[in-house]
């Protein structure tokens, strides 16, 4: 960037900026603060030209200012404020008086400063020249606040030194804007935030802290800080309240505390810097809520009335604020808890619902399982009975009739017999009382009765029956209850009987070499075995009923075909207790159906190989 050359002549020509007219009330009959001081500054604050007549009695070189940025030779405290003010300069044209704090040298000093804007015909301006004198110098024993804001009149001296304090305007403007920003919201890490960043920069303290209290909780937490460079972070540590008499004492009076060096927060350790600290307990009600503490760190302080008037009327309006966060989110909180609980009960009320309507359902299909096994219990006594009249009342022509009758009625009684046995054995199951001994099965002989059982159910069907066993060349061996699989077999083969009236039967074998555990003990595999017929099949919407207790899938069709409706559910429990599994298919009404189960391998066969 290209300056007119009046801006690249000696700044010490321009001091003009800094007459007598420019200057304090109260320090124009001080010598020793007119130590006069100019800089021209781009609108990034990097330094363009410098000049200070004694810059170099406090280690500040104007050759190592000129062209560095406004950050690292000679820097004001608070940076961001400090460039807030460029740009406002800049964008407004115009010029601002401040009193600032710069770092430069390794010392801390206090400047007098008017902040001007470079003005060039036809364009807006790109720099700022500043001017002004040192006030304070860090040797002095003194301590000041109000850091970048002006010093009002009344600030007055102590021990012939100037002490920077709030006038009433600006108490009342700084206090009414940390309270505006602390109760406009009621969420609490932003009540903590607002606060220390309000107060921090108010009051240009090196740190401010906050930290929630609890009357029964011995220790207390920083949750919320505001923190300049290069000063450590105090944020997230925890202290016992009984090891620092301060905060007990901020805690018990309500008043702020002022503690000068450095044993506040930090005992032996001086890990933390701060040379003068200042607490304050907010409250509710005289009930304290939380600690604000104020440090600075970077010099000794002496805390004016106005600021600690300041921090007693924050506390005050953070502690409500505090309070009312806090009904507030305990109220949220139990507005939560009543919708959970809520959601619980209609859960609940869904949940016992549900169970009665499941309730009434069993109780439906436990009236319809009792008429219609009544009825089937009805039909084979009747057969019974009449046969049996028939015999007493001589109503058989001759003896080989006679035995005709006893037949009919011994077959009634069988199946009276079978009846009676699937309602026992249900009742069994569902009692958890049903017995099964396992031991070695010879699959071969099992099929053998299925196959006697089969044929004498088909007598008046014309349909196929056909066992297909996979190729072995020594007999397979089950593991299982011999008299449970048999029934599992007559079951499922008599259903597909029952229910086809055209085709056939296949009973299908397939050995699964693949070892399990079964009752501790290991075992090689399984058989699967599989009943399909080319019967009248299962809907698919209705299948899922097939093995349920009691359940028919059409109450009527029962009746048309006879049975309990129990031997599927029979079946699945009886396979299951002997280590298999049931399974239905069926593609739907006419178009057949198939179930398969699975029983352990007592002993692994020796299988064909082609």
């Amino acid at each position: 960037m290209t300056f007119p050359t009046d801006f690249q002549r000696p700044l010490s020509e321009g001091l003009a900026l800094t007459s007598e007219s420019n200057r304090s009330p109260g320090f124009a009959d001080k010598p020793e603060f007119a130590d006069e001081i100019v800089f021209l500054q781009d609108a990034e604050g990097n330094y363009l030209s410098f000049y200070w007549q004694r810059g170099r009695h406090y280690d500040i070189s104007p050759d190592q200012v000129a062209g560095s940025s406004v950050g690292a030779v000679f820097s004001p405290v608070d940076l961001t404020v400090y460039l807030e003010r460029l740009q406002r300069v800049l964008s407004s044209r115009i010029a601002e008086h401040f009193y600032s704090y710069f770092r430069g040298g390794g010392q801390t000093l206090l400047f007098d400063l008017v902040m001007s804007p470079v003005l060039a015909p036809d364009r807006p301006p790109t720099a700022v020249v500043v001017a002004g004198r040192l006030v304070v110098s860090p040797t002095e024993d003194m301590v000041l606040s109000g850091l970048e804001e002006p010093i009002p009149s009344s600030g007055g001296f102590v021990n012939d030194y100037p002490v920077i304090s709030l006038s009433s305007d600006r108490y009342q403007k700084l206090l009414t804007q940390i309270a505006w920003n602390i109760r406009r919201t009621l969420d609490l890490p932003t009540i903590w935030q607002q606060t220390v960043q309000g107060l921090g920069r108010a009051l240009g303290v090196s740190r401010c802290i906050i930290c929630p209290y609890e009357p029964l909780n011995p220790k207390i937490r920083v949750i919320s800080e505001y923190c300049q460079a290069p000063f450590p972070s105090m944020l997230d540590l925890e202290f016992w309240v009984a090891d620092y008499p301060h905060l007990a004492e901020a805690i018990a009076s309500l008043k702020p505390v002022v503690v000068q060096g450095g044993s506040d927060l930090q005992g032996a350790d001086t890990h933390f810097q701060q040379q003068s600290t200042l607490v304050v307990a907010t409250c509710y009600q005289d009930q304290p809520n939380g600690l604000i503490v104020l440090h600075q760190c970077d010099r000794p302080r002496l805390w004016a009335e106005a600021e600690l008037g300041l921090m007693q009327e924050v506390a005050d309006q953070v502690g409500t604020a505090i309070a009312h966060a806090s009904l507030f989110n305990e109220s949220r909180a139990l507005t939560a808890e009543l919708q959970r609980e809520k959601g619980n009960l209609m859960q609940k009320h869904r949940e016992l619902e549900e169970a009665r309507q499941q309730a009434e359902e069993a109780s439906r299909l436990k009236s319809e399982f009792l008429a219609n096994t009544s009825h089937e219990l009805r039909t084979p006594l009747n057969g019974m009975l009449g046969f049996l009249k028939l015999i007493l009342d001589g109503m058989a022509d001759d003896p080989v009739e006679q035995q005709e009758f006893i037949k009919e009625s011994y077959s009634s009684a069988l199946h009276l017999l079978e009846i009676l046995t699937d309602v026992l054995d249900i009742a069994k199951i569902e009692a958890g009382t049903l017995e099964i001994k396992l031991s070695p099965v010879n699959l071969n002989e099992l099929l053998s009765d299925v196959s006697r059982f089969a044929h004498s159910q088909m007598p008046q069907k014309q349909l196929s029956f056909e066992i297909q066993k996979p190729p072995t060349d020594d007999e397979i061996i089950l593991f299982g209850d011999y008299l449970r699989l048999k029934q599992v077999m007559f079951n499922l083969v008599g259903n597909a009987i029952k229910f086809t009236h055209e085709g056939g039967i296949t009973i299908g074998i397939e050995v699964i070499k693949k070892k399990f555990i079964f009752q501790n003990q290991e075992l090689p595999g399984m058989v699967k075995v599989r009943v399909a017929d080319t019967g009248i099949g299962v809907s698919l919407d209705k299948q899922d009923r097939l093995f349920r207790s009691f359940s028919q899938i059409d109450g009527s069709r029962t009746r048309q075909y006879g049975g309990t409706g129990l031997g599927l559910a029979i079946s699945q429990k009886l396979v299951e207790a002997m280590g298999g599994v049931v399974n239905f298919y069926s593609m739907g009404e006419g178009l057949g159906s198939t179930v398969t189960f699975t029983a352990p391998l007592y002993q692994e066969p020796l299988m064909f190989t082609s």
